[in-house]
């Protein structure tokens, strides 16, 4: 079993549990040609880990925050904010959405599936755009063992004050 493989299943433990500790039915896992639907759509393919958990572990509303948005959903925002002012990057999918307009968005055209912050707060865009996680799967684990800003567990509440590297691919990309 691969490294993708593993936090996939390790993902759909967690997904599982917290459903069954809530009383909740499991999200259903989209149709395994979504993701290719959702490439035409979008102009550019899903990273293989994003498209395993919405067509395997079927994710929305769960993980991170208040969870990964459906696919739909993000295909929806990306268009959206390409559509407005921010100049927003191609190939920058949003993935979950923190509130007060902050997004996490997976940069689909890095080879790690690098993690980035959109928070429009700053103004300017090129003040808006940080690095989250090096990876989709650095992100993900984070939220597995709790230790991610976002996680209530993590320490850092509401008063911590991110210091996150800002993405210097932002100039190049739009």
């Amino acid at each position: 079993m691969n490294e993708t493989e593993q936090l996939l299943e390790q993902v759909a433990h967690r997904v599982r549990n917290s459903a069954q500790g809530h009383g909740k039915p499991l999200p259903a896992p989209l149709e395994a040609e979504e993701p290719a639907r959702a490439a035409c759509i979008l102009g550019f393919a899903l990273p293989p880990l994003l498209a395993g958990l919405h067509t395997r572990v079927g994710v929305s509303g769960l993980g991170p925050e208040g969870g990964l948005m459906p696919l739909p959903e993000s295909i929806a925002a990306y268009e959206r904010m390409r559509a407005s002012g921010w100049r927003w990057p191609a190939g920058v999918l949003p993935i979950a959405d923190h509130g007060c307009g902050v997004y996490a968005c997976v940069d689909c055209q890095s080879d790690t599936a690098q993690v980035l912050l959109f928070d429009p707060n700053p103004g300017a865009p090129e003040l808006a755009w940080s690095i989250d996680a090096r990876s989709l799967a650095d992100w993900l684990r984070g939220w597995l063992d709790g230790t991610a800003w976002y996680c209530e567990d993590s320490g850092a509440g509401e008063e911590y004050d991110l210091e996150l590297t800002p993405w210097a691919g932002f100039r190049s990309r739009v």
